[in-house]
Protein backbone atom coordinates (compact mmCIF):
# COMPACT_ATOMS: atom_id res chain seq x y z
CA UNK A 1 0.00 0.00 0.00
CA UNK A 2 1.35 3.19 -1.06
CA UNK A 3 1.51 4.77 2.19
CA UNK A 4 3.84 7.10 3.24
CA UNK A 5 5.96 5.96 6.35
CA UNK A 6 4.42 2.20 5.70
CA UNK A 7 8.07 1.06 6.29
CA UNK A 8 9.04 3.31 9.04
CA UNK A 9 8.49 1.63 12.35
CA UNK A 10 4.94 -0.27 11.77
CA UNK A 11 6.90 -2.98 10.28
CA UNK A 12 9.70 -3.14 13.13
CA UNK A 13 6.98 -4.92 15.33
CA UNK A 14 3.22 -5.55 14.80
CA UNK A 15 0.54 -4.17 16.52
CA UNK A 16 -0.63 -6.77 19.01
CA UNK A 17 -4.66 -7.06 18.32
CA UNK A 18 -7.30 -8.86 19.81
CA UNK A 19 -10.83 -9.33 18.68
CA UNK A 20 -14.65 -9.43 20.43
CA UNK A 21 -17.05 -11.33 18.39
CA UNK A 22 -16.49 -12.78 15.08
CA UNK A 23 -15.52 -16.89 16.25
CA UNK A 24 -16.80 -19.69 14.08
CA UNK A 25 -19.38 -18.85 11.49
CA UNK A 26 -19.35 -14.97 11.68
CA UNK A 27 -18.68 -13.60 8.64
CA UNK A 28 -17.28 -9.59 9.19
CA UNK A 29 -14.67 -11.55 11.79
CA UNK A 30 -13.05 -13.41 9.12
CA UNK A 31 -13.41 -9.89 6.90
CA UNK A 32 -11.27 -8.03 9.62
CA UNK A 33 -9.17 -11.02 10.40
CA UNK A 34 -7.86 -10.57 6.64
CA UNK A 35 -7.89 -6.48 6.75
CA UNK A 36 -5.66 -6.55 9.58
CA UNK A 37 -3.74 -8.90 7.93
CA UNK A 38 -2.76 -7.82 4.48
CA UNK A 39 -0.65 -4.61 4.81
CA UNK A 40 0.94 -6.72 7.78
CA UNK A 41 0.19 -3.94 10.45
CA UNK A 42 -1.19 -6.03 13.04
CA UNK A 43 -1.12 -9.71 14.66
CA UNK A 44 -4.09 -11.05 16.30
CA UNK A 45 -2.77 -12.86 20.13
CA UNK A 46 -6.32 -12.79 21.90
CA UNK A 47 -9.54 -13.04 21.50
CA UNK A 48 -13.31 -13.39 23.17
CA UNK A 49 -14.49 -14.34 19.88
CA UNK A 50 -17.81 -15.47 21.57
CA UNK A 51 -20.05 -15.46 24.18
CA UNK A 52 -19.89 -19.40 24.66
CA UNK A 53 -16.29 -19.96 26.22
CA UNK A 54 -16.40 -23.31 24.85
CA UNK A 55 -16.97 -21.82 21.40
CA UNK A 56 -14.85 -19.05 22.04
CA UNK A 57 -11.69 -21.58 22.68
CA UNK A 58 -12.41 -23.73 19.54
CA UNK A 59 -12.04 -20.09 17.64
CA UNK A 60 -9.15 -19.51 19.12
CA UNK A 61 -7.41 -22.92 18.32
CA UNK A 62 -9.24 -22.66 14.57
CA UNK A 63 -6.93 -19.37 14.54
CA UNK A 64 -3.38 -20.90 16.36
CA UNK A 65 -3.76 -18.34 18.91
CA UNK A 66 -2.62 -19.56 22.13
CA UNK A 67 -5.34 -21.47 24.43
CA UNK A 68 -4.58 -18.76 27.82
CA UNK A 69 -5.16 -15.68 26.06
CA UNK A 70 -8.95 -17.17 24.84
CA UNK A 71 -11.02 -15.07 27.08
CA UNK A 72 -14.60 -15.95 28.32
CA UNK A 73 -15.88 -12.76 28.55
CA UNK A 74 -15.20 -8.73 27.07
CA UNK A 75 -14.35 -7.63 30.85
CA UNK A 76 -11.92 -10.62 31.27
CA UNK A 77 -9.97 -10.19 28.46
CA UNK A 78 -9.94 -6.58 29.10
CA UNK A 79 -8.38 -6.78 32.13
CA UNK A 80 -5.89 -9.23 31.66
CA UNK A 81 -4.61 -8.09 28.63
CA UNK A 82 -3.79 -4.86 29.74
CA UNK A 83 -2.32 -6.04 33.04
CA UNK A 84 0.14 -8.15 30.64
CA UNK A 85 3.74 -6.78 29.52
CA UNK A 86 2.65 -7.84 26.39
CA UNK A 87 -0.87 -7.12 26.17
CA UNK A 88 -3.04 -5.62 23.82
CA UNK A 89 -2.81 -2.55 21.83
CA UNK A 90 -6.05 -2.27 20.03
CA UNK A 91 -9.46 -4.47 19.77
CA UNK A 92 -11.50 -4.96 17.01
CA UNK A 93 -15.01 -5.03 18.10
CA UNK A 94 -17.04 -7.34 15.87
CA UNK A 95 -20.08 -8.35 17.61
CA UNK A 96 -23.97 -7.67 16.85
CA UNK A 97 -24.82 -3.60 17.13
CA UNK A 98 -26.25 -3.75 21.01
CA UNK A 99 -22.92 -5.14 22.12
CA UNK A 100 -20.70 -2.48 20.50
CA UNK A 101 -20.65 -0.03 23.34
CA UNK A 102 -20.41 -2.73 26.56
CA UNK A 103 -17.33 -4.58 24.47
CA UNK A 104 -15.29 -1.31 23.88
CA UNK A 105 -15.82 0.43 27.17
CA UNK A 106 -13.68 -1.41 29.34
CA UNK A 107 -10.48 -1.16 26.80
CA UNK A 108 -11.53 2.58 26.52
CA UNK A 109 -10.93 3.12 29.95
CA UNK A 110 -7.82 1.14 30.15
CA UNK A 111 -6.04 3.13 27.28
CA UNK A 112 -6.29 0.28 24.91
CA UNK A 113 -7.34 1.45 20.95
CA UNK A 114 -10.67 0.31 19.55
CA UNK A 115 -11.76 -0.60 16.16
CA UNK A 116 -15.24 -1.15 16.03
CA UNK A 117 -17.36 -2.46 13.18
CA UNK A 118 -20.38 -0.40 12.15
CA UNK A 119 -23.26 0.99 12.94
CA UNK A 120 -21.53 2.53 16.69
CA UNK A 121 -24.85 1.27 18.37
CA UNK A 122 -27.96 -0.30 18.17
CA UNK A 123 -29.49 3.59 19.75
CA UNK A 124 -28.73 6.62 19.66
CA UNK A 125 -28.65 7.40 23.58
CA UNK A 126 -25.67 4.33 23.35
CA UNK A 127 -24.33 6.01 20.79
CA UNK A 128 -23.85 9.19 22.69
CA UNK A 129 -22.48 7.78 25.91
CA UNK A 130 -19.69 5.86 23.77
CA UNK A 131 -18.82 8.96 22.05
CA UNK A 132 -18.47 10.48 25.73
CA UNK A 133 -16.05 7.47 26.74
CA UNK A 134 -14.37 7.61 23.93
CA UNK A 135 -13.78 11.31 24.22
CA UNK A 136 -12.55 10.70 28.02
CA UNK A 137 -10.30 7.80 26.98
CA UNK A 138 -6.46 8.36 25.97
CA UNK A 139 -7.16 5.95 23.33
CA UNK A 140 -8.20 5.69 19.36
CA UNK A 141 -11.09 5.28 18.11
CA UNK A 142 -12.06 3.73 14.79
CA UNK A 143 -14.87 3.22 12.95
CA UNK A 144 -14.68 0.68 9.99
CA UNK A 145 -16.98 1.99 7.35
CA UNK A 146 -14.84 0.32 4.50
CA UNK A 147 -16.17 1.72 1.66
CA UNK A 148 -14.50 4.84 2.63
CA UNK A 149 -11.21 3.11 1.69
CA UNK A 150 -11.08 2.71 -2.13
CA UNK A 151 -8.82 4.78 -3.68
CA UNK A 152 -11.38 5.71 -6.25
CA UNK A 153 -13.42 6.88 -3.52
CA UNK A 154 -10.64 9.01 -2.22
CA UNK A 155 -9.96 10.07 -5.43
CA UNK A 156 -13.81 11.78 -5.53
CA UNK A 157 -12.98 13.44 -2.29
CA UNK A 158 -9.74 14.86 -3.40
CA UNK A 159 -11.86 16.15 -6.60
CA UNK A 160 -14.72 17.61 -4.68
CA UNK A 161 -12.55 19.64 -1.76
CA UNK A 162 -10.32 20.93 -4.75
CA UNK A 163 -13.66 22.35 -6.11
CA UNK A 164 -13.62 20.31 -9.57
CA UNK A 165 -17.41 19.97 -9.08
CA UNK A 166 -18.17 23.41 -7.94
CA UNK A 167 -20.64 24.23 -5.32
CA UNK A 168 -22.67 20.61 -4.79
CA UNK A 169 -26.27 20.66 -6.10
CA UNK A 170 -27.30 17.14 -6.02
CA UNK A 171 -26.35 13.63 -4.39
CA UNK A 172 -27.72 10.26 -5.32
CA UNK A 173 -26.93 7.15 -3.58
CA UNK A 174 -28.02 3.78 -3.46
CA UNK A 175 -27.42 0.10 -1.34
CA UNK A 176 -29.21 -2.44 -2.90
CA UNK A 177 -29.17 -6.29 -2.07
CA UNK A 178 -31.35 -9.01 -2.65
CA UNK A 179 -30.71 -11.63 0.01
CA UNK A 180 -33.30 -10.96 2.40
CA UNK A 181 -36.18 -11.08 -0.32
CA UNK A 182 -37.47 -13.99 1.56
CA UNK A 183 -38.03 -14.86 5.48
CA UNK A 184 -34.20 -16.45 5.90
CA UNK A 185 -34.05 -15.84 9.32
CA UNK A 186 -37.28 -18.00 9.94
CA UNK A 187 -34.28 -20.99 8.72
CA UNK A 188 -32.30 -19.51 11.56
CA UNK A 189 -29.15 -18.33 9.41
CA UNK A 190 -27.05 -16.67 12.12
CA UNK A 191 -26.75 -13.22 9.95
CA UNK A 192 -29.89 -12.61 9.06
CA UNK A 193 -31.61 -13.55 12.50
CA UNK A 194 -29.48 -11.10 14.20
CA UNK A 195 -30.23 -8.14 11.51
CA UNK A 196 -33.43 -8.75 11.94
CA UNK A 197 -34.31 -8.47 15.33
CA UNK A 198 -34.70 -5.19 16.69
CA UNK A 199 -33.03 -6.02 20.46
CA UNK A 200 -29.84 -6.86 18.65
CA UNK A 201 -29.67 -4.62 15.25
CA UNK A 202 -31.18 -1.71 16.70
CA UNK A 203 -34.68 0.14 15.38
CA UNK A 204 -33.32 0.18 11.74
CA UNK A 205 -32.93 -3.25 9.71
CA UNK A 206 -31.68 -2.05 5.81
CA UNK A 207 -30.93 1.53 7.18
CA UNK A 208 -28.28 0.19 10.06
CA UNK A 209 -27.01 -2.23 7.92
CA UNK A 210 -26.60 -0.85 4.48
CA UNK A 211 -28.10 2.38 4.67
CA UNK A 212 -25.72 3.70 6.93
CA UNK A 213 -22.55 2.99 4.72
CA UNK A 214 -24.49 4.67 1.90
CA UNK A 215 -25.06 7.59 4.25
CA UNK A 216 -21.47 7.55 5.54
CA UNK A 217 -20.16 7.30 1.55
CA UNK A 218 -22.28 10.88 0.48
CA UNK A 219 -20.83 12.76 3.52
CA UNK A 220 -17.36 11.16 3.29
CA UNK A 221 -17.15 12.09 -0.70
CA UNK A 222 -19.06 15.16 -0.86
CA UNK A 223 -17.73 16.78 2.75
CA UNK A 224 -21.29 17.96 3.53
CA UNK A 225 -23.51 17.56 6.56
CA UNK A 226 -26.93 16.11 6.42
CA UNK A 227 -29.46 18.53 7.81
CA UNK A 228 -32.50 16.88 7.71
CA UNK A 229 -34.83 14.07 6.30
CA UNK A 230 -38.14 12.20 5.11
CA UNK A 231 -37.84 8.47 5.20
CA UNK A 232 -40.24 5.76 4.11
CA UNK A 233 -39.49 2.82 5.71
CA UNK A 234 -41.41 -0.80 4.19
CA UNK A 235 -41.05 -4.66 5.93
CA UNK A 236 -42.03 -5.73 2.86
CA UNK A 237 -41.27 -9.64 4.48
CA UNK A 238 -44.50 -10.56 6.08
CA UNK A 239 -43.80 -11.16 10.12
CA UNK A 240 -39.84 -9.13 9.68
CA UNK A 241 -39.37 -6.74 12.67
CA UNK A 242 -37.27 -3.79 11.13
CA UNK A 243 -37.36 -2.27 7.62
CA UNK A 244 -36.03 -3.97 4.40
CA UNK A 245 -36.38 -0.90 2.18
CA UNK A 246 -35.95 2.60 2.49
CA UNK A 247 -36.51 5.72 0.75
CA UNK A 248 -34.86 8.69 1.84
CA UNK A 249 -35.36 12.39 0.78
CA UNK A 250 -31.90 14.55 1.97
CA UNK A 251 -31.89 18.19 2.47
CA UNK A 252 -27.75 18.78 3.11
CA UNK A 253 -26.24 22.38 5.14
CA UNK A 254 -25.10 24.89 2.11
CA UNK A 255 -28.53 23.71 0.30
CA UNK A 256 -27.79 20.79 -1.74
CA UNK A 257 -30.35 18.04 -2.08
CA UNK A 258 -29.71 14.11 -2.18
CA UNK A 259 -32.23 11.02 -2.26
CA UNK A 260 -30.85 7.58 -0.48
CA UNK A 261 -32.40 4.12 -1.28
CA UNK A 262 -31.20 0.96 0.51
CA UNK A 263 -32.67 -1.89 -0.02
CA UNK A 264 -32.25 -5.95 0.85
CA UNK A 265 -35.06 -6.94 -0.69
CA UNK A 266 -34.13 -6.00 -4.39
CA UNK A 267 -33.38 -8.90 -6.61
CA UNK A 268 -30.68 -9.35 -8.72
CA UNK A 269 -28.56 -7.42 -6.67
CA UNK A 270 -26.00 -8.19 -4.71
CA UNK A 271 -23.87 -5.32 -2.97
CA UNK A 272 -24.92 -2.50 -5.65
CA UNK A 273 -23.16 0.49 -3.77
CA UNK A 274 -23.35 3.23 -6.02
CA UNK A 275 -22.58 7.06 -5.62
CA UNK A 276 -23.84 10.02 -7.81
CA UNK A 277 -22.70 13.74 -7.03
CA UNK A 278 -23.21 16.94 -9.29
CA UNK A 279 -22.40 20.19 -8.98
CA UNK A 280 -22.11 23.60 -10.75
CA UNK A 281 -19.41 22.17 -12.88
CA UNK A 282 -19.80 18.48 -13.62
CA UNK A 283 -20.17 15.36 -11.79
CA UNK A 284 -18.71 12.41 -10.61
CA UNK A 285 -20.34 8.09 -10.27
CA UNK A 286 -18.67 5.61 -8.91
CA UNK A 287 -20.37 2.24 -8.17
CA UNK A 288 -18.92 -0.50 -5.13
CA UNK A 289 -18.99 -3.47 -7.90
CA UNK A 290 -16.41 -1.77 -10.31
CA UNK A 291 -14.76 -0.17 -7.00
CA UNK A 292 -11.11 0.71 -9.63
CA UNK A 293 -13.19 3.03 -12.46
CA UNK A 294 -14.42 6.48 -11.63
CA UNK A 295 -16.45 8.53 -14.26
CA UNK A 296 -15.93 12.42 -14.09
CA UNK A 297 -18.08 14.32 -16.33
CA UNK A 298 -17.10 18.16 -16.78
CA UNK A 299 -19.96 20.42 -17.34
CA UNK A 300 -20.60 20.21 -21.51
CA UNK A 301 -17.50 17.91 -22.07
CA UNK A 302 -17.45 13.89 -22.86
CA UNK A 303 -17.45 11.44 -19.95
CA UNK A 304 -13.77 10.55 -18.69
CA UNK A 305 -13.05 7.62 -17.14
CA UNK A 306 -10.34 7.84 -14.12
CA UNK A 307 -9.04 4.50 -13.22
CA UNK A 308 -6.94 3.91 -9.97
CA UNK A 309 -3.39 4.22 -11.45
CA UNK A 310 -4.20 5.63 -14.47
CA UNK A 311 -4.00 9.42 -15.94
CA UNK A 312 -6.38 11.64 -14.06
CA UNK A 313 -5.86 9.74 -10.73
CA UNK A 314 -3.97 11.82 -7.98
CA UNK A 315 -2.77 11.84 -4.82
CA UNK A 316 -5.33 10.63 -2.65
CA UNK A 317 -5.66 7.49 -4.72
CA UNK A 318 -2.52 6.44 -5.90
CA UNK A 319 -1.70 6.50 -1.55
CA UNK A 320 -3.96 4.04 -0.83
CA UNK A 321 -3.27 1.41 -4.08
CA UNK A 322 -0.94 -1.41 -4.11
CA UNK A 323 -0.76 -2.77 -7.08
CA UNK A 324 -0.33 -1.85 -10.66
CA UNK A 325 -3.22 -0.68 -12.67
CA UNK A 326 -5.01 -3.09 -14.66
CA UNK A 327 -4.93 -5.56 -11.73
CA UNK A 328 -8.39 -5.02 -9.57
CA UNK A 329 -8.42 -4.17 -5.73
CA UNK A 330 -11.62 -4.63 -4.07
CA UNK A 331 -13.34 -4.89 -0.90
CA UNK A 332 -10.65 -6.35 1.25
CA UNK A 333 -8.32 -4.30 0.09
CA UNK A 334 -10.50 -1.06 1.12
CA UNK A 335 -11.00 -2.89 4.20
CA UNK A 336 -7.51 -2.96 4.94
CA UNK A 337 -6.86 0.92 4.13
CA UNK A 338 -8.59 1.11 6.84
CA UNK A 339 -7.06 -0.98 9.15
CA UNK A 340 -3.69 0.64 7.77
CA UNK A 341 -4.81 4.01 8.32
CA UNK A 342 -5.11 2.98 12.03
CA UNK A 343 -1.77 1.47 12.51
CA UNK A 344 -0.55 4.76 11.40
CA UNK A 345 -2.42 6.14 14.06
CA UNK A 346 -1.32 3.83 16.28
CA UNK A 347 2.29 4.63 15.37
CA UNK A 348 2.06 7.83 15.71
CA UNK A 349 0.32 7.46 19.04
CA UNK A 350 3.17 5.09 19.98
CA UNK A 351 5.50 7.57 19.47
CA UNK A 352 4.04 10.37 20.67
CA UNK A 353 3.61 12.10 17.46
CA UNK A 354 1.18 13.85 15.17
CA UNK A 355 -0.50 11.83 12.72
CA UNK A 356 0.03 12.81 9.84
CA UNK A 357 -2.89 14.86 7.83
CA UNK A 358 -3.24 12.45 4.84
CA UNK A 359 -4.28 9.66 7.02
CA UNK A 360 -7.93 9.60 7.17
CA UNK A 361 -10.58 6.86 8.99
CA UNK A 362 -14.21 7.26 10.46
CA UNK A 363 -14.25 8.26 14.07
CA UNK A 364 -16.48 8.25 17.15
CA UNK A 365 -18.65 11.24 15.42
CA UNK A 366 -19.08 9.75 12.52
CA UNK A 367 -20.89 6.41 14.29
CA UNK A 368 -23.07 8.57 15.94
CA UNK A 369 -23.90 10.55 13.18
CA UNK A 370 -24.30 7.15 11.66
CA UNK A 371 -27.02 5.87 14.52
CA UNK A 372 -28.82 9.43 14.38
CA UNK A 373 -29.29 8.96 10.41
CA UNK A 374 -31.12 5.95 11.64
CA UNK A 375 -33.29 6.76 13.86
CA UNK A 376 -34.27 9.89 12.40
CA UNK A 377 -35.29 7.79 9.15
CA UNK A 378 -37.45 5.76 11.74
CA UNK A 379 -38.95 8.60 13.57
CA UNK A 380 -39.90 10.22 9.79
CA UNK A 381 -41.36 7.13 8.54
CA UNK A 382 -43.49 7.04 11.71
CA UNK A 383 -44.37 10.48 11.02
CA UNK A 384 -45.83 9.31 7.48
CA UNK A 385 -42.20 10.71 5.70
CA UNK A 386 -42.44 14.39 7.73
CA UNK A 387 -39.40 16.33 7.61
CA UNK A 388 -36.84 15.31 10.48
CA UNK A 389 -33.80 17.07 11.22
CA UNK A 390 -30.62 14.78 12.29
Amino acid sequence: MAIEGKDEGIRGRRIRLGMIGGGQGAFIGGVHRMAARLDDHFELVAGALSSSPEKALASAKDLGLDPARSYGSYEEMAEKESARPDGIEAVSIVTPNHVHFAAAKPFLERGIHVICDKPLTSNLEDARKFKEAADASKSLFILTHNYTGYPMIRQAREMIAGGQLGKIRVIQVEYAQDWLTTAVEQTGAKQAVWRTDPNQSGAGGSTGDIGTHAYNLACFVSGLTLDSLAADLDAFVEGRRVDDNAHVMLRFQGGAKGMLWCSQVAPGNENGLRLRIYGEKGGLEWEQENPNYLWYTPFGEPKRLITRNGAGAGAAAARVSRIPGGHPEGYLEAFATIYTEAALAIQAFRAGSAVDRAVTFPTIDDGVRGVAFVEACVASSKQNGAWVKV
